[in-house]
């Protein structure tokens, strides 16, 4: 029989060429099946000096080449792609699990202020008005910080003299404001407008929390889309009545609490109010940050009232422009 253009004549296989196969299965080459059996490429049993010629065609038109990897490499191959798969899963939650972390969000973290201003003591235990501070909270976008001269109209006749403040006396010296680290940041890609907020009836604690029990100002929660976007799915939860807007702690019962503890992580050293012990690890959720109103029909009236929106408010446009 002749090998013409890689095609051989058909015969029956014999048990030489079965033999052969075994061989080629187990990793041999043709010339050392052929030393080694004593049989040719053609299932022949081959002379006793060994001098057997490998043609490229097989038996049956069958070409076969050496095997270079071994069967054991099979194994390793499988483990490696499910191997990688599981890693990519692994890789893809702990991704998940950083971007909700403190580290990320800045919930119940402390940022360092140039002056350790306690809303605890100004608002509950003096009782003044989220207003007098952030004036253009009902008119602007941005709620605005009070001046210097807002502070020491106050400072100078109470602590006038307190180290402390010293950061608010040079202010005052130099005309330059102080500059407060922004604690409630969020990306330059979304719009929002405190006023509107305001004036459909969400108050303050609804997105602030319990700021009249923080010592030192803090993130109660992580300002993610989602948790924004509950909220506009359901404003019911949250509107309130115009009276109420800058009151806290009137739904308690339901809301998140805040012990006297101190945080577990701030920033430049300094040492705040209690980690929010409502919610997931520690962190506020949405139905912990927000009130619970027990007649649910309530919120839905004011819905009415204040005219909202509610189709519209999951509309990508109202948050990204």
């Amino acid at each position: 029989m002749e090998c013409e253009q890689g095609v051989a004549e058909p015969r029956v296989p014999d048990q030489g060429f079965e033999a052969e196969i075994s061989l080629y299965q187990n990793g041999l080459s043709r010339e050392r099946c052929a030393l080694w059996s004593g049989i040719d490429h053609y299932g022949r049993r081959a002379s006793n000096n060994l001098s057997v010629s490998c043609s490229p065609c097989g038996p049956l038109g069958v070409s076969f080449m050496a095997q270079i990897f071994h069967p054991s490499m099979n194994i390793l191959a499988r483990v490696t792609i499910f191997g990688a798969m599981f890693i990519a899963t692994g890789a893809a939650w702990a991704c998940g699990i950083f971007v909700r972390s403190s580290y990320v969000t800045q919930v119940d973290v402390v940022r360092e202020q140039p002056v350790p201003f306690s809303h605890q003591h100004h608002v509950s235990e003096l009782g003044l008005d989220c207003r007098y501070c952030h004036t253009s909270v009902e008119t602007s976008a941005f709620a605005g910080m009070p001046a210097t001269e807002v502070c020491m109209g106050c400072h100078s006749h109470v602590w006038k003299d307190s180290d402390v403040l010293e950061p608010v006396r040079a202010s005052l010296r130099s005309g330059k404001p102080l500059r407060w680290t922004r604690v409630h940041d969020l990306p330059d890609f979304v719009y929002f407008n405190h006023s509107i907020h305001v004036a459909k009836g969400i108050g303050c604690e609804s997105c602030h929390g319990r700021v009249d029990e923080m010592p030192l100002m803090r993130r109660v929660a992580a300002l993610h889309m989602e948790w924004c976007v509950n909220c506009h799915r359901h404003p019911e939860v949250a509107v309130r009545e115009r009276s109420e807007m800058y009151q806290f702690g009137l739904h308690s019962a339901e809301r998140s609490r805040i012990s006297t503890e101190p945080p577990i992580r701030t920033t430049g050293g300094l040492h705040g109010p209690a980690i929010n012990k409502a919610g997931v690890d520690g962190k506020a959720t949405y139905e912990t940050v927000h009130s619970q109103r027990p007649n649910s029909s309530t919120g839905r009236q004011l819905v009415q009232r204040y005219h909202i929106a509610t189709k519209q408010l999951t509309d990508c446009v109202v948050c990204h422009r």
